[in-house]
């Protein structure tokens, strides 16, 4: 069982040593790598190689600045290596086995050496990773040490460490700089469950080196990234148990939508424990099992594999960040509304500064740091991080997309509401795919076309909730979707009907009598 030390440089988790993590680690933390001679002033520091610190350094040394990126490990971060990029390719193929498993819904039966049609695909799990790790090394090259420093970027591997509020040390050199960005991201939290980490756990850094299917899996978690892997591993064969504390899945999200995805995991055959604590953990034999209290009863879950996706921790240990005067807590460093820390000198962005952990929102947050940092004097403002509209999806099957408010957030705030809501089953593409289990859902500003939240539930939500995105950065009305022509069939119609209903609701008796007597009137 792999561990991930936070003193241990992440590239020594990947495997197996392989032609492809050869190649991506040949990209992103080149073993013959040689850190340059530091310049004797940079523009920006940015201090982390995920998403936020690459953009951030792009960004500046596109603008002509002079930038030096520091990594420890493995460039492109959790994203490309242990987050976004592996978990959508085994979602991808555990979709594709999951379709082959009900093709005779459409009239289609799968040959099978001559034997009956199965019920569900065989999968070849090995070739399932292996495809996993070449699609990962093939896209790596755009986060590469060699493209960043092609880009005029200063590329050091190795720790960085504040030795005072405008200097940093890596590898025995010291950078000055006039800005720095600290994007160190995140890394999963191991529940204090007695046991666990001696019995030996998966997290999202090490799941993805797996080459062998666990026959019976554990998850501990019901967040996005428990809830995406459960049913991963479920549709390539596993038995899957998900441990989840509270009373339901995806808690950030409306009830309703967690109530769709619990029923489809239900019926894809995952078990599900609500309101369960683990209470340790031990191993016997090659077998793990987790204790838990669950319905006010105690019992043993036996699995060959436990995959911990219990919240996240932020990667601070090491920076020194009392030398250069920056606070931070347990979700990470401090940052005011426009990213700045107690240090005017040192912004932070990504899953370091806490509040949005998507790799988008780390892109966003990036992006406003070197506005905030640079060009704020020069008339184009100041970027907010309360200002920034972000969507995001839980990539289960339905995707369960969202953006803003929902209504108990909206309670919250003591903002009232009105709510635009249609069904799938309602929807044509829907229906005819087979797939019309599931609903759109906009909140606007009571008595106001202004959309203020949106979820939907729909197997391509993550494609559609653009489109709503948009509505609420740019503040286009809610109107303007019943007149914006969508293609038929798509399940993105969805959308076009909530614009309809908005400009049904404004039709008040009156106003149809008046439109009634304009039409009798031209007749």
């Amino acid at each position: 069982m792999l561990h991930y030390d936070p003193g241990t440089p992440r590239c020594l988790v990947l495997a197996p040593l392989d032609e492809f993590n050869a190649a991506l680690l040949a990209r992103v933390h080149p073993p013959d790598w040689q850190n340059p001679t530091p310049q004797p002033l940079y523009d920006l520091v940015a201090i982390g190689g995920g998403t936020a610190g690459l953009v951030a350094a792009a960004g500046t040394a596109g603008l002509g600045g002079k930038v030096a990126l520091v990594e420890r490990g493995l460039l492109g971060g959790d994203c490309l290596n242990f987050g976004c990029v592996p978990s959508k390719a085994l979602i991808r193929a555990a979709r594709a086995a999951y379709d082959v498993g009900r093709a005779a819904e459409f009239g289609i039966h799968v040959a099978s050496g001559g034997r009956q049609p199965p019920e569900a695909a065989a999968v070849d799990f090995a070739a399932v990773m292996s495809r996993l790790r070449r699609l990962r090394a093939e896209i790596s090259e755009n986060d590469s040490a060699q493209r960043f420093q092609q880009l005029g970027v200063d590329v050091f591997l190795g720790d960085a460490r504040f030795t005072s509020r405008q200097t940093i040390e890596v590898a025995g050199q010291t950078l000055r700089f006039k800005r720095c960005v600290i994007a160190t991201g995140g890394r999963a939290a191991i529940p204090a469950v007695p046991g666990l980490e001696e019995a030996g756990c998966l997290t999202n850094e090490t799941v993805f080196s797996l080459t062998e299917l666990p026959r019976r899996l554990i998850v501990i978690g019901g967040g996005p990234i428990g809830c995406e892997l459960a049913q991963a591993f479920r549709r390539f064969g596993s038995e899957v148990t998900l441990v989840q504390r509270g009373q339901r899945l995806l808690p950030k999200d409306e009830p309703e939508a967690a109530e769709i995805l619990a029923r489809q995991f239900e019926r894809e055959g995952i078990k599900l424990l609500f309101g369960a604590t683990s209470v340790r953990a031990e191993t016997a034999g090659g077998i793990k099992r987790l204790l838990v209290n669950s319905g006010g009863r105690q019992q043993g879950l036996d699995a060959d594999a436990v995959l911990v996706a219990a919240g996240r921790t932020p990667n601070i240990e090491g920076l020194n960040l009392a030398a250069a005067g920056v606070e931070h807590n347990n979700r990470g460093v401090i940052v005011d509304d426009f990213l700045q820390t107690a240090n005017p000198r040192i912004m932070a962005a990504g899953d370091v500064a806490g509040g949005y952990q998507f790799t988008h929102a780390a892109d966003a947050m990036a992006r406003a740091c070197v506005q905030n940092a640079f060009f704020s004097l020069a008339g184009f403002g100041r970027k907010r991080l309360s200002g920034l509209v972000v969507p995001w999806t839980t990539y289960t099957d339905p995707e369960i997309a969202h953006v803003g408010l929902t209504p108990a957030s909206a309670a919250d705030q003591h903002l009232e509401i009105d709510s635009y809501r249609e069904e799938l089953r309602h929807v044509d593409r829907a229906i005819l795919d087979g797939d019309d289990e599931g609903f759109a859902v906009i909140h606007c500003r009571r008595g106001t076309p202004q959309v203020v939240g949106c979820t939907i539930v729909a197997r391509h939500a993550g494609e559609m909730i653009g489109e709503v995105s948009l509505l609420m950065t740019a503040r286009i009305p809610l109107s303007k979707l019943a007149g914006t022509i969508h293609c038929y069939p798509t399940q993105a119609e969805i959308l076009k009907r909530l614009g309809d209903q908005y400009n049904k609701r404004r039709l008040t008796p009156r106003v149809a009598d008046v439109l009634k007597a304009i039409i009798g009137w031209r007749s």
